[in-house]
């Protein structure tokens, strides 16, 4: 199992319980004491954790890991992602929303996006995007999720259901080879919604969040007109043969 799948699952126990000592989660996921305390102090510098006597408690809110944390976590691969999907997405698009989360942040600053209007829920992608000249940049009202910097809610749901967007670019927390899936139940409600209201639709992620599943499903994978990643194994792109994949 990679280090990154492996790191995963410890968050997704630990989610669950709160807490858990060293033995408790080698014998989860099948590996080392000595393993996981190299995991668990990695995930510490990185402040997904915080070790304790034993073990390791979780830092932030179960649903949704602090976006900082996730702009640090596997940062190599989403850059080669946002690099690659450069070269897919069209140009012709005067409306575009951007999701959430960082790989869309990082993709984001590498856009031309003069003339543009674009709609963010994410403030970091907002104050980044702030600095840039001749474009119209909007951000929807609702509910600060603090850790992930981002803006949910009915009202955001509400207000995005008014717009009609020609592009939409998102990521995912994972992704099988039939759905692309969610944390937190507040962001797949907002990504659904700039889903149904957006005239194509791109999903961009990194290989090291495929196969996996987390709990609530996003969107199906064959409902995406383009899916990029930054590179799959030969066996990867053969279970997602039919799809609108693109990768290196």
């Amino acid at each position: 199992m990679l280090d990154s799948a492996r790191q995963d699952k410890i968050l997704s126990y630990l989610k669950n319980n709160v807490s858990a000592t060293v033995k408790e989660l080698a014998a989860a996921l099948y590996v080392s004491d000595a393993t996981i305390r190299r995991d668990l102090t990695e995930m510490q510098s990185l402040g997904l954790l915080k070790r304790s006597h034993g073990g390791a408690v979780l830092l932030e809110p179960a649903d949704e890991i602090s976006i900082f944390v996730r702009m640090t976590k596997n940062a190599k691969e989403k850059e080669l992602a946002a690099t690659n999907a450069l070269k897919y997405i069209p140009t012709d698009f005067k409306t575009v929303f951007f999701d959430s989360s960082s790989t869309i942040l990082a993709l984001a600053q590498r856009m031309n996006l003069s003339d543009k209007t674009v709609m963010t829920n994410n403030l970091q992608t907002a104050m980044q995007l702030s600095r840039v000249k001749n474009i119209n940049l909007l951000i929807p009202g609702g509910v600060i999720a603090t850790a992930g910097a981002s803006i949910t809610g009915s009202w955001t749901n509400t207000l995005l259901s008014e717009f009609r967007f020609d592009l939409m670019l998102s990521s995912c927390a994972a992704l099988d080879p039939q759905n692309a899936y969610e944390t937190s139940i507040d962001q797949r409600e907002v990504k659904r919604t700039a889903f149904e209201h957006s005239s194509r639709r791109i999903l961009i992620a990194d290989h090291t969040k495929f196969p996996r599943r987390e709990t609530y499903v996003f969107q199906s994978l064959s409902a995406f007109d383009q899916i990029i990643f930054d590179t799959l194994t030969e066996k990867e792109r053969d279970s997602l043969r039919g799809l609108p994949v693109f990768c290196e």
